[in-house]
Formats: structure tokens, sequence, C-alpha cells
């Protein structure tokens, strides 16, 4: 019996399939970019490192993501959100969270808890990317433009909590204590627990509130 199929039925068929397969590759890719980066730093961290640890070939991870300071710009944009879906930190639910309780004291622990979470994906691949920025000039444009970011996403997030814009010194002093290098200190190098972490925070951003 002849193949009545259509060639045009077929076509779009294998692109979808072709699409998908290339997305599980770079999704493979970029979650062992941000293992190894996270181990091993920028210095220690070779595309063969990372193509070994995907079970792909070095070509392939080229090709799927690109040169080495892409594919930490891919790990580190998807730890600092959770996943690889391109949608910025301010537009997910779990922000918009931060201002949706009905007392400070709630809207500080929800907020205590997203950071907690950034910081404890993030911490070990902004420790690698410090180091990187001494010696490739991309990192350190990037560490630049993350810190300026940050201190946004700082100030809308406070101003969600606080129920009202947040004066200029209470959003620097959130930015600089509500960082990766401080959680760093005190979870990784000081041992606190990271129930210890949050009610820390919790009540640092209350307090913050009273700083008019």
């Amino acid at each position: 019996m002849p193949d009545t199929t259509s060639p045009s039925a077929v076509r779009p068929y294998r692109s979808a399939r072709r699409a998908e397969q290339a997305r599980q590759t770079r999704t493979a890719v970029v979650a062992a970019a941000r293992e190894v980066f996270a181990e091993r730093g920028w210095a220690g961290a070779g595309v063969r490192d990372i193509a070994a640890r995907a079970s792909v070939s070095v070509e392939t991870v080229y090709a799927a993501v690109g040169r080495k300071p892409a594919l930490f710009a891919a790990a580190y944009d998807g730890a600092l959100v959770g996943d690889d879906e391109p949608v910025a930190l301010v537009e997910r639910p779990e922000f918009r969270a931060v201002g949706e309780g009905r007392t400070l004291a709630e809207r500080a622990a929800a907020a205590a808890e997203l950071i907690a979470a950034i910081n404890g994906r993030t911490v070990r691949l902004l420790l690698a990317l410090r180091e990187g920025a001494a010696s490739e000039p991309e990192l350190a444009e990037r560490l630049v433009s993350d810190d300026a970011n940050r201190r946004l996403d700082t100030g809308r997030g406070l101003a969600l909590v606080l129920g009202r814009p947040p004066r200029r010194q209470q959003t620097d002093l959130l930015w600089a204590l509500a960082g990766a290098e401080v959680y760093d200190a005190l979870v990784n190098r000081s041992g606190w627990t990271a129930a210890a972490y949050r009610a820390w925070l919790t009540k640092t951003i209350i307090d913050l509130n009273d700083q008019e």
C-alpha cells in the first residue's frame, strides 16, 4: 500500500522533535556548567569538564550554548531564578509574593525566604564570577551590571515589603546585607543554619522600616 503521508506534514513533526532535542541538550549542558563552575570556580572549570559532566562532546557544548563566558552566563541566570525559563525575577510570582502578606512581619519573612533561596543557589557561582572578573573583561562588565540590577531589584522588593517606596539608605543597607557574600560568611563559613539566616534577615528587614 503506498505511503500517503504528506511530506509537508512530516516536516513540522521532525522540526518540533529536533527543537525539543536541542532544548534538552541545552538544559543538560547548562545544568552541567552550573555544577562545574560552582564546584571548581572560574579558572578550574573547563569546557571539556562541562561536556563530560553533560555526557556530550565539546562541539555540542559550543553549539548548544557557546563559549565559556556564555556558559557561565546561562548557568548563573538559571541559578538566580531557579530554572532556565527566560522570565525575569521581578516578573515571577515568588517576587510579587513578598508584598502579599497582611503584616510587615509576614512580608519580611517572605522576602527573607526568597533572598535565602537565591543566595543558596548563586553564592558559589558569584564567587566564581568575582574570580573570573579579575582576568576576563566580559565577566568584569557582568559583575558591574549584576550589582546594579540587584540594587534595583532590592529597591523594588523592599517597596513591596514596606508598602511604600524605600529611602535610598534603606535600599543600600538591604542591598549590602542581603548579598551572597554575607550569606557565604554566615552560612557557609560561620555555620549558621538556613533557618537562623532567614530569621536574622527577616528581623533586619523589619528593622529597616524603623529607620526613618
